[in-house]
């Protein structure tokens, strides 16, 4: 594996705020939604929702959830992307919501309000989400016969942190 692409993947990762997460429900109907997020070092995904959406409703059902960070405005043929297979989850422990919290705010520069985590487990309407990467991908170009393809190639960015 080229160390070069898993340096790639983690810029991206930082770089990009929004996530975007596919999700399917119990009937196998798919859904994707673009969501602000936040990373941990273990590159764990951190994202508020209200709780009636229907990708929170769907990851209640089947927490598979398999996520894309890209760059939607890169010209034609230009974009690189990171592809992570993941399982999803609503958070509900305090202290797990305080460190969400704390990861989403050091992405704005702005500290979390006294509290916010009581509300996000009683009257608010939103929740904390956590994804938990079992699987990562970045795209690359190949070509069979003269043709071009979009590729993908399966790297591990807990091997080295300190990439």
């Amino acid at each position: 594996m080229s160390d070069h692409l898993v340096k790639r993947a983690k810029e991206i990762i930082e770089q990009i705020i929004y996530i975007t997460i596919a999700t399917s429900s119990k009937e196998n109907i798919p859904w994707n939604s673009p969501v602000y997020s936040a990373y941990d070092e273990d590159y764990n995904f951190y994202w508020a929702s209200w709780k009636e959406n229907i990708h929170s409703k769907n990851i209640a059902e089947n927490n598979q959830v398999f996520i894309v960070i890209y760059d939607s405005t890169a010209p034609e043929g230009t974009g690189e992307g990171v592809y992570i297979q993941a399982k999803a989850y609503m958070v509900e422990e305090d202290e797990e919501i305080k460190k969400a919290l704390n990861y989403l705010s050091k992405r704005t520069n702005q500290k979390p309000a006294e509290g916010e985590e009581k509300k996000l487990t009683d009257q608010f309407p939103r929740r904390i989400y956590k994804a938990v990467p079992e699987k990562f991908w970045v795209n690359g170009e190949g070509f069979i016969k003269g043709s071009y393809i979009d590729t993908r190639t399966e790297i591990n960015l807990l091997e080295d942190k300190k990439i």
